[in-house]
């Protein structure tokens, strides 16, 4: 593995480490390690081989998938190709925004009706790329066109359809995990 494919794991370490209240010490003592370099491992100054990522994992007590997934999931810029895979989705349904993080975002194509009623606990703002949708909110029907947006709080029940063939939706909202606060 060179160094550009070599995993950025050092969050990942970091949370685990803590998580399971050991100092770099006891994980150094553990994979045969140096504290040094299992301090550079989470600062992201160094990038483990696959053997002391192996060794750094079951210091952990955990595998060198499950860091590598949890580092998958906390990276800070990530692409998502239009021609990506959404097989848990429905047709015409995909994700912008890959894991779990604050921002949550879908697309939607065709002619989708959202015949059920949402509410979520979070702000969304609903964006028509193409084509037009008609969203129901607080009693009042809102015709959206190309380029329109809507925005609504957290806690506002709703429901949307699109009215042309190939409309485009994208829905942004702030993750329903992340509890936001009111200033």
């Amino acid at each position: 593995m060179d160094e550009k494919e070599a995993p950025r794991v050092g969050a990942a370490v970091k949370r685990r480490r803590r998580a399971l209240k050991l100092t770099l010490a006891v994980v150094a003592s553990r994979s045969g390690l140096s504290v040094p370099f299992l301090s550079q491992i989470e600062n992201e100054r160094a990038r483990p081989s696959r053997r002391s990522l192996e060794l750094v994992a079951e210091a952990l007590q955990t595998s060198a998938a499950e860091l590598l997934a949890a580092a998958e999931a906390a990276r800070t810029v990530d692409v998502v190709r239009a021609d990506e895979g959404t097989a848990a989705l429905p047709d015409g349904v995909r994700r912008l925004v890959r894991g779990r993080h604050q921002l949550h975002a879908l697309e939607f194509t065709g002619e989708q009706d959202a015949g059920r009623e949402f509410q979520h606990r979070n702000d969304e703002l609903l964006y028509v790329a193409d084509g037009a949708a008609e969203v129901e909110a607080e009693g009042r029907a809102h015709r959206l066109g190309r380029g329109d947006t809507l925005y609504l709080s957290g806690g506002v029940r709703h429901r949307w359809r699109a009215t042309e063939p190939g409309t485009r939706l994208l829905v942004v909202a702030v993750a329903e995990h992340v509890e936001v606060e009111e200033e």
